[in-house]
């Protein structure tokens, strides 16, 4: 079933991609990547795909442009070497932020991105977390959209347990109301545990404003989930507003660590005392646990191969 399949990693998400070859027992295939001098990028494959179906690995995470360029260069490369059908993992998709015109004569960035990849020859898009459900509407594709709430939450019964605290003593926090979706499904997979939200206001680009918790957090561990961490921002704010309101603990959990800003020193300073993100961006940082959705991708390729469903914990849900 799978000898027909081949996949390539550009630039990345080189462990993943190991990592998904490991559990599917397939090897990579080879890439020819080249940035030239003057910014021009050139990326071919060096085996044959006719007659394949082609799954690349890709998240378009900073620079996200370059990222976004080598994919859709070696996407046209692969289209006219008669691929059987282009399958595009994107574990992190850039420009998901930039999904709605919010002032006037703002780009819709994140349909820009769908419309380029669909114009190019993308027949199937595996994403993780988007960040709004709209987005998927913005291709015509099939879009296979995973949750890493179960991923999630398998984590936290084990930390929970080392650290001696009783799901009844937790708070699951959405950091605001798009988010609410998230934090309820945790909530729900944390037997006992509570929700709250966050009532936050954005006065500017990569600032946030917390006016109020929505819920009770007076002596209970919070944890606050999200779809990505990157200046840490909404987190610092929210953190410290839960303390204010009496949170005992906090611990993190994010699908995409972006960390544009270097910025763990600066969340571990509010009290956070744990922070757990996925491989979905690879990056090495110091405090950061990181689990891994290389599993749950080879699956979601196999499935995707033999024609069955999905199991109902893969997918995200809004």
């Amino acid at each position: 079933m799978l000898e027909k399949i081949i996949l390539f990693n550009l630039s990345s998400n080189p462990d993943l991609t190991k990592k998904i070859a490991g559990h599917l027992k397939l090897p990579i295939g080879q890439v020819e990547l080249m940035h030239f001098a003057d910014g021009e990028i050139m990326a071919r494959s060096l085996d044959s795909v006719r007659g394949k179906s082609v799954y690349i690995i890709q998240s378009t995470c900073s620079p996200a442009s370059e990222r976004l360029m080598e994919l859709l260069v070696f996407i046209d490369g692969i289209k006219k070497a008669n691929a059987k059908d282009i399958n595009v993992v994107i574990p992190y998709y850039g420009y998901s932020r930039q999904d709605r015109i919010a002032r006037p004569r703002e780009p819709i960035s994140a349909r820009l991105v769908a419309d380029l990849l669909q114009t190019v020859g993308v027949s199937h898009l595996i994403t993780i977390d988007l960040h709004t459900p709209q987005i998927q509407g913005f291709f015509s594709c099939p879009v296979d959209n995973l949750s890493t709430i179960h991923l999630f939450a398998a984590y936290y019964l084990k930390k929970l347990k080392q650290i001696k605290v009783d799901t009844s003593e937790i708070v699951v926090v959405s950091p605001d109301h798009g988010s609410a979706h998230r934090g309820r499904d945790l909530a729900t997979a944390l037997p006992g545990s509570q929700l709250a939200i966050v009532d936050k206001r954005r006065p500017s680009p990569n600032e946030a404003e917390v006016v109020n918790i929505v819920g009770d957090v007076e002596g209970k561990t919070c944890i606050i989930i999200d779809d990505i961490i990157d200046t840490g921002g909404t987190i610092i704010a929210s953190a410290k507003e839960l303390y204010a309101k009496g949170a005992k603990d906090i611990l993190i959990a994010a699908s995409h660590g972006v960390f544009s800003r270097d910025n763990i020193d600066s969340l571990k300073a509010t009290g956070i005392s744990d922070i757990v993100v996925t491989d979905s961006i690879e990056k090495n940082i110091q405090g950061v646990n990181v689990i891994s959705v290389s599993e749950v991708l080879a699956h979601v390729i196999t499935h995707n191969e033999s024609g069955t469903s999905l199991p109902p914990e893969y997918l995200a849900f809004y």
